[in-house]
């Protein structure tokens, strides 16, 4: 079942917000491949290793840095998601299940069923009292907390009617609103606890990949396999704006991840074939291409880092990351590449740390291994082993001191973000 290591701390989930429109950014060029030099000077920490100076083991052995396995599911983990502010975490996985189990000792804690296919989502509300699970089946099922003593009783709330094969879950950042994006082209969005159906956006042509809140709450922006992006008021089904292969500029060949900055003012969309563009929300224009990454490779992963520890305001700056196995950091107020970190195979996903430590960048890969990161300077801090298969998704928990991973191989991790000591 579970093998127990160490402990860890529960401490609060720190969280910032703020609103900020951006200067407009009229540039329009290619931006080509810098290399893989860090360009910034303003940090003076060092990690064990530098960009691209990493190796992997030998195949026989894997040395497994992890402080707890969660091994209850019997086939691959597609999804993992850590409690806001408890230890636990909610996984699912192709053998149709999810769990919702503790991090320090890989206890269950509760058995999500219902599914009739593979669980591929996984979501905790805000305020951590609601669990939501997506399937290939197109359920959306929810459970809740029950009292309010502790954490350690769910209940089945209900199953939401609507959508095809789910592909991304999201819940609103400040209210009980779950957001679903569905193979069937639609989206949809649902009040809970009531399970009540607020909107279905109709606009897409092809399945809906991903989509997200704006960090402020007002909007959401979704995009599908078409190469469609679009912005929509939560409160009406009519699009603001939307953005296709039509306009040549935008043409990705299917988009397969997207961010949106701090501030709410910028989203940046990855494409199949391995372009990047960034579009004002307030302009509904494109700002920028990205180069980068290896023609052809898809864009697996998207994420805003707070290097200055600045909150929402400017721009931002953002890494992408692809099955080129590169993630790259961009300034968005310069559109210049910072740096390229690499990693031996695809990345397929990537996550930020929280304040107080928000220019840490945490980085899992096909190459079985997760990889913490400064993204100040690419300094790489951290490199966690332990699976015998492709890491498949990530999440942070306990105010960003754990990773808990989701792997190929069936198995759940817990790591430690903490550098290594000397």
């Amino acid at each position: 079942m579970a093998s127990g290591k160490q402990r860890a701390t529960d401490v609060e989930l720190e969280e910032e917000e703020g609103d900020q429109f951006i200067t407009q950014e009229d540039i329009l060029d290619e931006i080509p491949d810098d290399g893989d030099v860090p360009m910034e000077e303003d940090d003076d920490e060092e990690g064990e290793d530098t960009v691209g100076d990493l190796q992997e083991g030998s195949s026989g052995n894997v040395d497994d840095m992890s402080l707890q396995h969660f091994e209850e599911h019997t086939a691959s983990v597609f999804a993992v998601a850590v409690h806001p502010t408890q230890p636990l975490a909610a996984s699912g996985g192709e053998d149709d299940l999810g769990y919702i189990w503790d991090i320090t000792d890989g206890e269950v804690i509760a058995k999500l069923t219902g599914h009739s296919d593979s669980v591929t989502n996984t979501a905790w509300s805000t305020d951590g009292e609601m669990i939501a699970t997506g399937g290939m089946d197109g359920k959306v099922r929810v459970w809740r907390r029950v009292g309010k003593d502790n954490f350690n009783t769910w209940e089945f709330l209900t199953e939401l009617d609507g959508p095809d094969e789910v592909m991304f879950l999201r819940w609103h950042p400040k209210g009980n609103a779950l957001l679903a994006g569905s193979n069937d082209s639609t989206l949809w969005l649902w009040q809970l606890p009531s399970g009540k159906t607020l909107q279905v956006f109709a606009g897409h042509i092809g399945p809906v990949n991903c989509g997200d809140f704006t960090p402020d709450g007002k909007r959401i922006v979704s995009a599908d396999q078409e190469g469609n992006l679009i912005y929509w008021d939560p409160r009406n089904p009519a699009p603001i704006f939307k953005l296709g292969p039509n306009d040549a500029r935008f043409s990705l060949d299917g988009i397969t991840s997207l961010a949106v900055n701090p501030a709410s003012t910028l989203a940046v969309v990855g494409g199949a074939a391995g372009g990047v563009r960034v579009v004002s929300l307030s302009k509904g224009e494109i700002v920028s291409t990205l180069g980068g990454h290896t023609e052809g490779e898809s864009i697996e992963a998207i994420v805003f880092v707070d290097l200055a520890g600045s909150g929402s305001t400017g721009p931002g700056v953002v890494v992408t990351g692809a099955t080129d196995g590169k993630a790259c950091i961009w300034d968005l107020t310069t559109m210049r590449l910072r740096a390229t970190l690499t990693h031996d195979d695809a990345i397929t996903t990537l996550l930020a740390h929280p304040a107080p430590k928000s220019y840490l960048l945490i980085s899992g890969s096909a190459d079985k291994t997760l990889r913490t990161w400064d993204a100040r300077n690419g300094t790489l801090l951290r490199k966690h082993t332990g699976h015998r298969d492709a890491i498949l998704g990530a999440s942070l928990g306990l105010d960003g001191s754990v990773i808990v991973s989701a792997g190929d191989d069936g198995v759940c991790m817990v790591f430690t973000t903490e550098a290594e000591e000397e």
